[in-house]
């Protein structure tokens, strides 16, 4: 794939207090780099990973003030939200390790990374961005069954790029823009690319929008949603592009509940057994370069390559 990265300042490279198990230098740091609007994201970069295995240890690299390559050795429990700072990888050990209980939240963060994870029976949100926080990129995770969102995006967040994640067992999936009430914070912002991620069964907000434009949806695989795929609202602007909807009967609209109708263009998208979604308005042009897979091949790529133990 052929995509243009935006330039950001870099994170700051120190060495972190050693109050956990250190590995060299590199060992399990993010694979790979992201893509569309969270590109330049390099979370701990180089910093030596740390290894937790009890949510103690998570809650204290996480939130400390310097850069941290968080490695997550299997399932911890945590209770609540638990703060990620700025300059963090968190990044989950082998297929089986993760986050239970609760979830993660990035408030004012920036240059954040979040990979290989599963998370699931979380008391509140599974991950939540919010209020202003800026270059993240959340990536190869597998998320189920969270008392409200799994991934919820808000508050002015913004440059954000959601990729390769596999969604199931959920109502209310992603959320980007609280509340349409929120303007004077989320205008200009709420900008994310959500790319090859797998909506399997869930229910509805794949993502629903508010004010962000243009928000980037394209090369996903939604199969058998059962209310609604993408929901485009108030002042919003959403390219639908290349995905591949397979017994999704609304896979795309305007409007949702009593938020107004955004913006939303759809194009060359595969649609099986699925109607065939609701456009109109004018959405802001994508700013960075990329190539869309076949949208037909989609299904098949997504799949085999979408959640935890697929990074790499």
């Amino acid at each position: 794939m052929s995509v243009s990265r935006r330039a950001f300042a870099g994170g700051l490279v120190l060495t972190m207090a050693t109050a956990f198990t250190v590995v060299s230098a590199g060992q399990a740091a993010a694979a790979g780099s992201p893509t569309g609007f969270g590109a330049g994201t390099t979370g701990g970069g180089s910093t030596a990973p740390v290894t937790v295995t009890t949510a103690a240890a998570l809650a204290s690299a996480a939130k400390s003030s310097a850069p941290a390559v968080i490695r997550v050795s299997g399932m911890i429990t945590v209770s609540g939200m638990q703060k990620v700072t700025s300059n963090k990888t968190v990044i989950g050990v082998g297929s089986g390790s993760g986050i239970t209980g609760g979830g993660l939240t990035l408030s004012g963060a920036t240059n954040v990374i979040i990979q290989n994870l599963n998370f699931k029976d979380s008391s509140d949100d599974a991950i939540n961005v919010e209020q202003s926080s800026t270059k993240i990129w959340i990536d190869h995770n597998t998320l189920s069954h969270a008392h409200d969102g799994l991934l919820d995006i808000k508050r002015g967040s913004d440059f954000v790029t959601v990729s390769w994640n596999k969604f199931f067992n959920h109502d209310k999936t992603m959320l980007l823009g609280h509340s349409d009430d929120n303007g004077s914070q989320d205008r200009g912002h709420l900008r994310v690319t959500y790319h090859h991620n797998w909506f399997d069964g869930t229910t509805q907000r794949h993502p629903r929008v508010r004010f962000g434009d243009p928000v980037h949806v394209y090369n996903n695989y939604y199969a058998g949603v059962t209310s609604y795929g993408v929901a485009s609202t108030m002042e919003a602007g959403v390219l639908v592009e290349g995905n591949y909807f397979e017994n999704v009967k609304d896979p795309f609209h305007r409007g949702e509940a009593a938020s107004p109708p955004g913006a939303l263009v759809a194009r060359n998208n595969y649609l099986v057994n699925s109607g065939s979604g609701q456009q109109g308005g004018t959405v802001k042009a994508i700013p960075y370069t990329y190539t869309v897979d076949t949208p037909s091949g989609v299904k098949a790529s997504v799949q085999n390559g979408a959640g935890v133990g697929k990074v790499g």
